[in-house]
């Protein structure tokens, strides 16, 4: 059994034994994007040939919007810098304008000091979907892996593309068919009479728990269900983001509307911090 596959084995068979997540619950999501964002222009200052790990989605927007800022003033400097995203379309060429590698172009690669040279998704466009995971997950297990990862977490639990009740992923970056619930979701952003693709490439959750440093951003009311499910339920498959309790250095940080039907203190971690 190779590295990857022991991890995903040990979250699945997980059970509850949590090393603790850090909450940072903050007043507005922009109070929580930018709280986000100063965490990776730190860790940029800290270490600048930091490896980044990168999510998409409607989530971190505002996080980019703020690195960029970051950038122009002075303060992030992504010369050195190495970034990998966790997911891509199946299907769907970098120039669609729905595709993550179009998406990270506008909300940030352009935006900042950042060669392509430097910058990894998954290649949905692929002839050989296989061939192409294999190929990302040894460019991970060359660079990687991340220093700082960033996630966002799916009313369903997923985090990547590791729906509820993934299988252990031998590759560490696998193709997996989309939840129903995840189509819908991601429906909007796509245009009248486009379908969501129906399968992704995806870095598998044991992979995903590499990462020195995870921090796990969510915002509005919409949320507030399957984050107290993430932080307050039993840690497994059923809800993906649930398997960051088992990380020595996981946070979530939260607005308000996420985090309001948690409990003051977590089920299996330390005492919420309210900034």
């Amino acid at each position: 059994m190779n590295e990857t596959s022991a991890a995903d084995a040990s979250v699945a068979e997980a059970g509850r034994h949590a090393k603790g997540v850090k909450v940072m619950v903050l007043p507005s999501a922009a109070d929580a994007e930018h709280h986000v964002a100063a965490l990776f222009a730190k860790q940029l200052r800290r270490k600048p040939d930091s490896v980044l790990g990168l999510a998409t989605g409607g989530t971190p927007v505002g996080v980019y919007r703020a690195l960029a800022a970051a950038h122009r003033a002075g303060a992030a400097d992504f010369a050195r810098a190495r970034t990998f995203n966790l997911d891509e379309y199946a299907g769907l060429p970098e120039t669609h304008p729905q595709s993550y590698a179009a998406y990270m172009k506008a909300h940030l690669f352009d935006l900042v000091n950042l060669s392509p040279a430097r910058t990894h998704l998954p290649d949905g466009e692929a002839a050989n979907a296989e061939d192409a995971c294999r190929f990302y997950d040894a460019l991970y297990r060359y660079y990687g892996p991340a220093d700082l990862q960033l996630l966002g977490i799916g009313l369903n639990g997923h985090i990547g593309f590791n729906e509820p009740g993934f299988a252990p992923a031998p590759g560490g970056t696998h193709v997996v068919r989309l939840d129903e619930s995840t189509r819908r979701a991601n429906a909007r952003f796509f245009g009248e009479g486009e379908q969501v693709p129906e399968y992704a490439l995806t870095m598998s959750a044991g992979r995903i728990l590499q990462a020195r440093s995870i921090v796990l951003l969510a915002t509005g009311a919409a949320k507030a269900t399957i984050v107290v499910r993430a932080l307050e339920g039993p840690i497994g498959t059923d809800c993906p983001a649930s398997l960051l309790q088992l990380h020595p250095d996981a946070t979530f940080v939260l607005d308000i509307e996420a985090a309001g039907k948690l409990e003051p203190e977590t089920a299996a971690g330390p005492p919420l911090e309210r900034g």
